[in-house]
């Protein structure tokens, strides 16, 4: 989380697809999942970012923050088309 908190997402991805393929708990998978979502939404992929949002909230459906961020995506994608 460090390179992802200095803003080096290029880092910060590859940490996270490497923890992917060890983590096994899919409660801390959805967590992996949640934060790629994050680095996605500040590079402003937004549809890569609901992509893994969605994903978190398939192995944890009590994820909040993965909720509040697709609907501030959807909130955002719906204003930017006025």
């Amino acid at each position: 989380m460090s390179a992802q908190s200095e803003g080096n997402y290029a880092e910060a991805l590859q940490n996270y697809y490497d923890a992917m393929r060890l983590e096994i708990d899919s409660y801390d998978r959805s967590f992996i999942l949640y934060n790629i979502g994050l680095i996605h939404t500040s590079n402003g992929e937004h549809t890569k970012a609901l992509e893994y949002y969605f994903r978190a909230l398939e192995r944890n459906p009590i994820l909040p923050q993965a909720f509040n961020n697709m609907a501030v995506i959807c909130h955002y994608v719906r204003l930017s088309r006025l």
